[in-house]
């Protein structure tokens, strides 16, 4: 039983089914269309994918390839990272609405008979025996529900209510921003790239999704109710001076309802686990939007439980909460070094920018010639820590 659509419970849905366990996967929302999010593919999630013999069929869906990272400020553009270095088939990330990426997960789960999909179908509580987990409790559109299952996983966000009822609190680890997503037109004469856009005081992310610009603009974190107090042109006036290009544009941000917010969180779980329980993906470590790795993060853990519980779910061997915490030991060190590196960043680049005190004249034009960086940037950006391959075999 996995709570939460998103791509921790998609894909785990996915390998489980494939390995010919029963699996029951439950998601709130009647669909996937979740609008301003990054959604970001990196080359760890497309071998994923082409394990699974789906890699084909992901490259047919609209997407935009990104080969590496640029910084641009006042000053001029900064190359900071160039992932065509890498090796394996995948030297790119791929920019892909996460909508299309979880139909693709969930229509291949779908090919599985031990599979069942619940939409609109909201988890808000456990069933226990003694301390020990045995399913979970729903509602949807015809009232409540109970579903007993060998092991409930939550992968319902970084708001878990699960996570909640087990008694699992997060340690919160703070980040300085918040993230304002909104969208505007991109024409054919404007730059090609997606790249980091850094100047005194502002800081904004610019992802080329062919016909139009989704944009991210980073403010002090809790700012949205002061930004909001000034008017749509205290968003307006920043986009303007920082992409001119694109300034007769900025009036299409007709109100605040034309954005979505981000509140940005980093926090993780000192234990993912009660008997019979186990949380994953943002229940158990929310990441920093720095990177855009957190979805490739979520399927790594879903490859991981799925190589580790696979069999004995598909036996109905009892897991053990051992099983569990030797799940957790595995991914929490992915965990904690990416969200380590994630607080640096937010430490030296964006609070420093937010503040006023970036200087981008003191970067090298090309960090992707400094042979340090050149070697270990690309690798941790593609492929992340620890990076999991599927082993378990399709039945």
């Amino acid at each position: 039983m996995i709570a939460g659509g998103g791509p921790a419970g998609a894909m785990l849905g996915l390998l489980l089914a494939r390995a010919g366990v029963e699996v029951t996967l439950l998601e709130k929302h009647g669909d996937f269309l979740r609008d301003f999010r990054g959604d970001t593919i990196h080359p760890s999630t497309l071998q994923v994918l082409d394990e699974l013999g789906l890699a084909q069929e992901f490259l047919k869906l609209p997407h935009r390839k990104a080969y590496g990272l640029t910084l641009v400020s006042d000053t001029g553009d900064t190359r900071v990272a160039s992932l065509r270095g890498l090796p394996g088939k995948y030297n790119y990330i791929a920019f892909v609405p996460q909508w299309d990426f979880l139909k693709l997960i969930t229509s291949a789960a779908s090919r599985y008979p031990s599979f069942r999909l619940l939409m609109n179908a909201e988890a808000y509580g456990l069933i226990r025996e003694g301390d020990t987990v045995r399913g979970l409790r729903y509602r949807d559109e015809s009232g409540e529900h109970e579903i007993r299952a060998d092991l409930t996983v939550a992968a319902d966000g970084r708001h878990s209510a699960l996570r909640g009822r087990a008694g699992l609190v997060p340690q919160e680890l703070g980040a300085p921003m918040d993230v304002v997503w909104f969208r505007l037109p991109r024409l054919e004469q404007d730059r090609d790239d997606t790249f980091l856009r850094v100047s005194s005081g502002h800081m904004m992310v610019a992802i080329n999704r062919e016909t139009y610009w989704q944009l991210a603009y980073l403010i002090p974190k809790g700012g949205y109710g002061e930004l909001t107090r000034k008017g749509i042109d205290a968003l307006r006036e920043p986009v303007a001076r920082l992409l001119p290009w694109i300034a007769d544009r900025a009036p299409q941000i007709r109100s605040f309802d034309d954005v979505s917010v981000l509140t940005v969180a980093i926090n993780r779980l000192r234990r993912w686990h009660r008997p019979g329980f186990l949380c994953i993906g943002d229940a158990a470590h929310a990441m920093s939007p720095v990177f855009g790795v957190g979805i490739n993060l979520a399927v790594q853990d879903a490859v991981a439980t799925a190589n580790l519980l696979a069999g004995p779910l598909r036996s109905g061997t009892p897991i053990p909460e051992a099983a569990l915490h030797r799940l957790q030991r595995r991914r929490m060190l992915p965990a904690r070094l990416t969200q380590a590196a994630q607080r640096v960043v937010q430490t030296l680049v964006v609070s420093r920018a937010l503040n006023r005190r970036f200087d981008a004249s003191r970067l090298p034009r090309d960090l992707t010639k400094v042979p340090l960086v050149n070697r270990l940037a690309p690798r941790f950006l593609g492929f992340g820590i620890r990076p999991e391959h599927v082993q378990v075999k399709e039945i």
